[in-house]
């Protein structure tokens, strides 16, 4: 029987027609303002030893240049046996990495660690979601940045999904 493909989903951005609510922008409101929106996935690949997680608007435009993506969150060493992460999981600090074992969230476009949710110039920003599958943890360090990931995790994929979500 075949394995079924690793997926990525997220209810409330399927449930608003694949757009990213406020509450997990920096546009969102009171307590309800710029979380982590809750994620699951399904599929992961047999001998996955660990997860990864890269967020991070395709669409922002740079002065200097048309389009560089812009981080949002990046997280390494997410335990093969999870199944997501609840709303509001970034910045959750020790209680968090010490639930998920070694998960390391790492630094965003803001230089600040986990997750910081858009406010781009306009609307219509597409904002990617990227979940990696991977034959081993990662080794990156205190500081951990999507090009170190990236770099680090080049030749051990074993399987990816994308979720793509419209603010």
């Amino acid at each position: 029987m075949a394995q079924e493909s690793l997926r990525l989903v997220s209810h409330p951005i399927a449930a608003h027609d694949g757009r990213l609510p406020r509450q997990y922008t920096a546009e969102g409101q009171g307590a309800k303002k710029d979380m982590s929106p809750p994620l699951e996935w399904y599929g992961v690949p047999e001998g996955t030893r660990s997860l990864a997680l890269v967020v991070q608007d395709i669409d922002a435009p740079d002065p200097e240049g048309p389009v560089v993506p812009w981080t949002h969150w990046v997280v390494a060493n997410i335990p093969p046996d999870t199944k997501g992460f609840p709303e509001g999981f970034s910045g959750q600090g020790g209680a968090a990495s010490a639930a998920a074992g070694g998960l390391q969230e790492g630094i965003n476009d803001w230089k600040q660690p986990g997750w910081r949710g858009p406010v781009p110039p306009s609307h219509g920003h597409r904002i990617q979601f990227k979940l990696y599958a991977l034959d081993d943890e990662v080794r990156l360090g205190n500081k951990v940045t999507k090009d170190k990931l990236l770099d680090a995790i080049e030749g051990h994929v074993l399987g990816e999904a994308e979720l793509i979500a419209v603010y």
